[in-house]
C-alpha cells in the first residue's frame, strides 16, 4: 500500500468514526460533527469527497455555530488533504498546531517495564477503569514529559468526580470493540492509560498519557504498544497516531512507527 493510500484510509477513518455518535452538519467546505452520546465533544474538519477549499468564512460559520451549542471551537485535518486550511484557520483568528502524523509499520519488541508494574488491556467491568479513564486529564492538565508532583493522589480526585454518563459510554463502547483501553499500574494502580478507536480496518491510538509524578519510566511507550499490538492480534491494517511533537515522535518511532505526514489542529488562542 503507498502512502498516498494509506493517508486516504486515515482521512476517511477521520471523516467515519465521529459518525457513530455524532450528526454532520455541513457548513461550505467544513463539517461538524455534534456528539449526540455522552463523552468528549468532536470537532470539524474538511468535507469529504468533492468541494471547494476550505475559506475563512467557512471557518468563521463554524465557530459561530460550535459558539451557539457550547462546544469547543476545534478544528482538526491531516495537512496533506487541505493544505489551504492553515491559512483560512489563521484568518477567522485561530492558532494553528502542526503535529507528526505516524503510522505503525512494523511493531518492535515489548518496551521492559519498571519493577512492580504491569500493563494490561483494560476491561469493561474492571474496578480501576474509572482511575484509568482518569490518568489522562491529569497527564494533560501537566503538559510536556517533565516529571511533576501530581500524581495518583490528583488521579483519583479526578475519578472520585467522574461523570457515570460518560464513563458507562466508555464501558459501552469497550464492550463493543469500537474502543480498546490499556494501563501501565503499580502497587497503588493505574500510571499510565490511552485507548485506541477502531473502524473499517483503521486504529487511532489516542489519550496516551502518564501521571507527571510516573513520566521517563517507559510507561507511555509500553502503553502505545499493548493498543498496537492488540490492534494487529485482530487484523487491522492500519493502525496510526498523531504526536504531540518531534520529541515524542521519536519515542513513536522506536516503536515501530514512522511518520507519514502531518496532523493540524486549529483552536481559539486561549484554549
Amino acid at each position: 500500500m503507498t502512502d498516498e493510500e494509506i493517508l486516504q484510509r486515515i482521512d476517511a477513518y477521520c471523516d467515519t468514526q465521529p459518525r457513530e455518535r455524532a450528526l454532520a452538519e455541513e457548513h461550505g467546505s467544513l463539517v461538524l460533527f455534534v456528539a449526540v452520546k455522552p463523552g468528549f465533544p468532536y470537532y470539524a474538519r474538511p468535507r469529504a469527497g468533492a468541494r471547494g477549499p476550505v475559506t475563512a468564512a467557512d471557518v468563521r460559520s463554524v465557530r459561530a455555530r460550535q459558539r451557539e451549542l457550547y462546544l469547543p471551537q476545534s478544528f482538526e485535518w491531516i495537512e496533506h488533504f487541505a493544505p489551504e486550511m492553515a491559512a483560512a484557520a489563521a484568518g477567522a483568528g485561530l492558532r494553528v498546531h502542526r503535529h507528526p502524523l505516524l503510522v505503525l509499520e512494523t511493531l518492535a519488541a515489548v518496551p521492559p517495564l519498571p519493577p512492580e508494574s504491569a500493563v494490561k488491556i483494560v476491561p469493561p467491568d474492571d474496578p480501576e477503569l474509572i482511575q484509568a479513564w482518569a490518568v489522562p486529564g491529569i497527564a494533560f492538565a501537566h503538559p510536556g514529559s517533565e516529571i511533576g508532583r501530581a500524581g495518583v493522589t490528583e488521579r483519583d480526585k479526578r475519578a472520585a468526580d467522574h461523570d457515570p454518563a460518560s464513563i458507562e459510554n466508555v464501558r459501552e463502547r469497550l464492550r463493543s470493540g469500537q474502543s480498546v483501553l490499556a494501563t501501565v499500574s503499580g502497587p497503588d494502580g493505574p500510571l499510565a492509560s490511552g485507548s485506541y478507536q477502531s473502524a473499517a480496518g483503521v486504529a487511532e491510538i489516542t489519550g496516551v498519557g502518564v501521571l507527571p509524578a510516573s513520566r521517563r519510566r517507559g510507561l507511555g511507550a509500553a502503553v502505545t504498544h499493548a493498543l498496537a499490538a492488540h490492534a494487529l492480534a485482530r487484523q487491522t491494517r492500519t493502525v496510526f497516531l498523531s504526536a504531540a511533537d518531534s520529541a515524542a515522535a521519536r519515542i513513536y518511532t522506536r516503536l515501530g512507527f514512522r511518520q507519514i505526514g502531518t496532523a493540524v489542529i486549529a483552536e481559539p488562542p486561549d484554549a
